[in-house]
């Protein structure tokens, strides 16, 4: 008697997973610009590889399916208007992803959640980055007056570190979701680390537990993992670098002219790693050049290598100039590529070393009253 309901509940269950689908579907409308194709791209590998294109109708209408999509969300893009929509997509889903004018800062998108927080995350960020890139044009301005360059840089630096405290406490409040990876690998110009190398593995570590539980099939987790691996092994070759001497260095100054760090050993250096760009630098040199006027002439010479990881020459310049930085002040121009971040394994800026008269690496990133004190010992 009871029979019966039983196999028609396991029919219907049956009958539900056979018809679960794995494609995922995209509709929306763009309008407010001239472009008529959209694209669809799919990031892997660090790669951004299209595989569709739509050409919208005359509303502006446009519709796109993915077949058999992954099982766990998987990174897309919507390209239109060379802005780009970033969107976590898995099968089953329905999205319907709108905009108007100003793509990447007006979108909107339904039926996914994962995508809906990136949103709340990239729209924000992406305004905020305009901003720095903005302000950072004009810094290069040679019109301008020192005070209004300084007033340009102060405005850069709080705009930057606002930005920074939002990417931070998004990552923190979303911890277990995809947003927050999407977050955490999102850099401004210049930057290799979010904060720097030490907090960045705190960062990394908390969402990837996190990810454990909601996402322990995402391959997004395994990418965390590999990155916090080579945090960690950084940090203990860090450790390990002030017990050796020195690595060379031979980089151009602002005259073209290649100087090379060990042409001043026999005096004591401060290698200091640094960013024109990043507009904070008034206040450090403003200490260094306390420290090289008065240990410049001593009995063992102070002098200081400065190494700016900038990929803007009129800002790396202009700042040095309008400074008047009295030391050696050299760049490559590569940014967070420059070779000479590697060699001495620097995880944020500013960061420096104090190298002996005999060439020995004897303290990393002193600062203040503890780096004088440093100083006036090596130099006596």
């Amino acid at each position: 008697m009871n029979k019966l309901p039983i196999l028609l509940v396991s029919a219907a269950a049956f009958i539900l997973a056979g018809c679960q689908s794995t494609s995922v579907k995209i509709d929306g409308r763009f309008v407010g610009n001239d472009a008529k194709t959209v694209y669809l791209e799919q990031t892997a590998s660090q790669q951004q590889i299209v595989i569709d294109s739509a050409v919208l109708d005359a509303q502006g209408n446009y519709h796109f399916e993915i077949e058999k999509a992954p099982e766990s969300p998987m990174l897309y893009n919507l390209v239109y208007n060379a802005e780009r929509i970033p969107l976590f997509l898995a099968a089953g889903d329905r999205l319907t992803v709108n905009s108007a004018g100003n793509v990447a800062a007006n979108y909107t998108v339904e039926g996914s959640e994962e995508s809906a927080l990136v949103r709340e995350f990239y729209q924000s960020f992406i305004v905020g980055a305009r901003k720095l890139e903005t302000v950072a044009s004009r810094v290069a301005d040679n019109t301008l007056t020192a005070e209004e360059r300084q007033a340009l840089v102060e405005e850069y630096t709080d705009a930057y570190y606002a930005l920074r405290r939002s990417q931070i406490a998004f990552i923190a409040e979303h911890k277990a979701s995809l947003a927050a990876v999407y977050a955490i690998y999102q850099r401004l110009p210049g930057d290799r680390h979010l904060v720097d190398g030490v907090t960045d593995v705190i960062h990394y570590r908390t969402v990837a537990e996190a990810l454990k539980e909601h996402y322990p099939g995402s391959p997004y987790l395994v990418m965390l993992q590999g990155d916090i691996d080579r945090m960690e092994a950084g940090a203990r070759l860090a450790q390990q670098i002030t017990e050796a001497s020195f690595p060379d260095l031979t980089l151009p100054d602002m005259y073209g002219k290649k100087i090379s760090l060990s042409s001043l050993q026999g005096q004591v250096i401060l290698l200091e790693f640094w960013s024109a760009g990043l507009g904070n630098s008034h206040t450090l040199n403003a200490e260094l050049k306390e420290l090289y006027a008065k240990y410049h002439e001593a009995a063992t010479p102070l002098e200081i290598y400065q190494v700016g990881i900038d990929t803007s020459k009129p800002v790396w310049i202009n700042t040095v100039q309008e400074q008047a930085l009295p030391w050696i002040s050299v760049s490559d121009l590569k940014g967070g590529n420059s070779p000479a971040l590697g060699t001495y394994n620097v995880q944020q800026l500013p960061t420096n070393f104090l190298i002996n008269k005999n060439g020995e690496i004897v303290a990393r990133d002193l600062r203040g009253a503890e780096l004088e004190r440093k100083i006036a010992e090596l130099t006596r």
